[in-house]
C-alpha cells in the first residue's frame, strides 16, 4: 500500500473507485458524513459534497465518524444501495482501519466487549474488533512517572460495526487512541498537540468488498493525510505499513 498525501480542492473529495453504480471516497478528518442529531449547527457534509461533485443522488451505505478520514462507499441508486447494505450485513466485507494508540499492546487481541448503539439507543449489542500491532515508538516526553511516553500503531478490523466502536473498544483494552476527545486520554492528546498533530488518529485505510452488480471484489485504499504522515514522523515509521 502507498500511503501518499491525498489532496482535494474547492471541496471535492478524493475519489479512490467509482463506475456507473458505485464509488468510493477518501473522507476528510473533520467532516461529518451527513446531518444528524450530533451535528451541533454543522452546515458542511460529505453527503452535500458528493451530490455536488458527481451531480446526482448518493446513498451513504455506511458512516465514518467526523474525525475519521478514509474509504467511505457510496451507491447511486437505490438497488445498488439495497444491495450493498445486505453485503455489509453479512459480514463479507473486509475493513481495514489505522489507528494510534497509547502504550505498547500485545503484537495481536481481540476485544470481545458489548456496546450500545450511542446517544437513545442503551440496548447493548456484541461487539467485537480484532487488533494487530503494526509498530511501535516512544516519545521523550514524561508519563505516570516514566521519563517517556510508549505508543504503537494498529490495524484494526471491526466484525461489527457499532457507535464508535474502535474507539470504545480500544478504552477498554487501555490503549487509548491519540487524538480522542470523548473516549481518549487528554495527557497523551495534549502531547501530540504540542508536536503540531491536531487531528483523532483514526483512519479506514482499505475497504474491500462484492460489486454489487457484477460480484467482482473491488479494493480501494486510501493514503494518509499530512497531519496523519506528521504523526508517522514523530517515529520515523515508514508510510507503507501494513
Amino acid at each position: 500500500m502507498d500511503y501518499r498525501e491525498t489532496k482535494a480542492d474547492d471541496g471535492a473529495l478524493p475519489v479512490l473507485y467509482a463506475d456507473a453504480q458505485i464509488a468510493v471516497v477518501d473522507k476528510p478528518a473533520g467532516v461529518m458524513a451527513h446531518d444528524s442529531k450530533l451535528a451541533g449547527g454543522e452546515t458542511d457534509f460529505v453527503a452535500d459534497r458528493l451530490r455536488v461533485q458527481f451531480g446526482k443522488p448518493i446513498f451513504l451505505i455506511h458512516r465514518l465518524d467526523r474525525a475519521t478520514s478514509g474509504c467511505l462507499l457510496v451507491a447511486f441508486d437505490r438497488d445498488s444501495a439495497s444491495a450493498l447494505g445486505k453485503v455489509f450485513m453479512s459480514r463479507v466485507v473486509e475493513k481495514d482501519y489505522l489507528a494510534l494508540c497509547r502504550g505498547w499492546p500485545e503484537p495481536d487481541f481481540t476485544v470481545d466487549h458489548p456496546l450500545d448503539g450511542g446517544p437513545g439507543k442503551p440496548e447493548k449489542k456484541p461487539s467485537v474488533t480484532r487488533f494487530v500491532r503494526l509498530a511501535m515508538g516512544e516519545l521523550p516526553l514524561p508519563s505516570g512517572g516514566f521519563e517517556t511516553s510508549r505508543y504503537a500503531l494498529l490495524r484494526c478490523q471491526p466484525e461489527t460495526g457499532r457507535f464508535r466502536q474502535i474507539r470504545r473498544h480500544l478504552k477498554h483494552a487501555f490503549h487509548h487512541l491519540i487524538g480522542d476527545t470523548s473516549h481518549g486520554d487528554g495527557r497523551h492528546n495534549r502531547h501530540f498537540r504540542m508536536q503540531g498533530v491536531h487531528r483523532m488518529l483514526l483512519h479506514a485505510v482499505r475497504l474491500s468488498f462484492p460489486h454489487p452488480a457484477t460480484g467482482e471484489r473491488i479494493e480501494a485504499v486510501a493514503p494518509l493525510d499530512a497531519e496523519f504522515r506528521k504523526a508517522f514522523a514523530l517515529f520515523g515509521w515508514e508510510e507503507d505499513l501494513r
